[in-house]
């Protein structure tokens, strides 16, 4: 098969190498994200799969977007067979999705209909969810909305943060899609139409939901610290100095402290009063600073029971 591959960060190394290593797929061209200004120079920097690509002597082709006619005939040029989009992040029109003979396939970092949209990874861990995964889909104009070829699924664990299950899954999208390679190029793969009844959206993550709002309670906060690590990362205020929570757990403790209070000093923990029960802190980070225990963090800051973030 003559492949194209469309995808920008991290998350799409996995499903490249997979069709990279599959003897099915001839990978004619990838398709990235135009270089973003990155760092505190702001220097032009390549995506991931740019620099992996111009690695393996893959054409990369990095247009703003699909909009104009010449655009859609360079793709039409490639004669690709078949098209597999990961995390791409640019919207890819019908004349675009009507031009592979096997048509367009996303890997998709959720479990749809659960999950469409942009943050799947994040969104389930700050919902509770119990589960997640990976869903090949069938593209077509709506977002996320196509026929489903193959999901399969893990489990979120007590402690998994976005970090954590982003790897988990990226290296689960290449196999599912290295698995069902042949099958899609036999057309062999029945496709499922996913229940509309069941869908969910997983909004953009933003900065500003990252400050943590001590009147929610105890469980909501753990899960966003763990939701939003490494990105966008919860942080709090003490004073006017911006702290951020890299790792929190809700230990349920029923108390009448205002919420963002500290009603516990451990050795190597606090305890902060949220609107049902309270969340005990364990590694923080203070601005310009790198990762450390709370017990390294007291030792400078000699915060004692009373004190209030927020």
């Amino acid at each position: 098969m003559r492949v194209v591959f469309a995808g920008t960060p991290v998350f799409s190394l996995s499903s490249l190498e997979a069709l990279i290593a599959h003897p099915a797929a001839n990978v004619v061209a990838a398709y990235t994200q135009p270089d973003r200004p990155a760092g505190r120079g702001k220097k032009l920097t390549p995506s991931p799969v740019k620099t992996r690509a111009l690695e393996l002597g893959i054409n990369v082709l990095q247009p703003d977007s699909f909009r104009d006619e010449g655009t859609v005939e360079a793709f039409r040029a490639l004669q690709p067979d078949l098209m597999v989009v990961t995390a791409y992040g640019l919207i890819l029109p019908q004349n675009v999705l009507d031009t592979p003979s096997l048509g367009c396939i996303n890997v998709h970092a959720s479990l749809l209909p659960r999950w469409r949209g942009a943050a799947p990874i994040q969104r389930a861990i700050e919902a509770g969810d119990r589960e997640s995964g990976v869903t090949l889909m069938q593209m077509e104009a709506g977002l996320d909305t196509g026929p489903m070829l193959a999901r399969q699924s893990v489990e979120i664990t007590p402690e998994e943060t976005g970090g954590t299950l982003h790897d988990k899954l990226a290296v689960l999208g290449g196999r599912l899609l290295s698995d069902a390679l042949d099958s899609i190029a036999a057309k062999t793969l029945i496709a499922e139409q996913q229940n509309e009844d069941e869908a969910s959206y997983a909004d953009k993550l933003v900065k500003s939901e990252a400050r943590i709002d001590w009147s929610e309670p105890a469980i909501v906060i753990e899960r966003k610290v763990r939701a939003f690590n490494p990105w966008p990362m919860a942080n709090t205020l003490l004073g006017d100095q911006v702290l951020r929570v890299l790792t929190a757990r809700n230990v349920g403790q029923h108390h009448e402290n205002p919420p963002g209070s500290i009603v516990q000093v451990n050795a190597n923990s606090l305890v902060v009063a949220t609107a049902e029960g309270g969340l005990e802190i364990s590694r923080v980070q203070k601005a310009g600073s790198r990762p450390m225990a709370v017990k390294d963090y007291l030792n400078g800051a000699k915060l004692t029971v009373g004190d209030r973030f927020g």
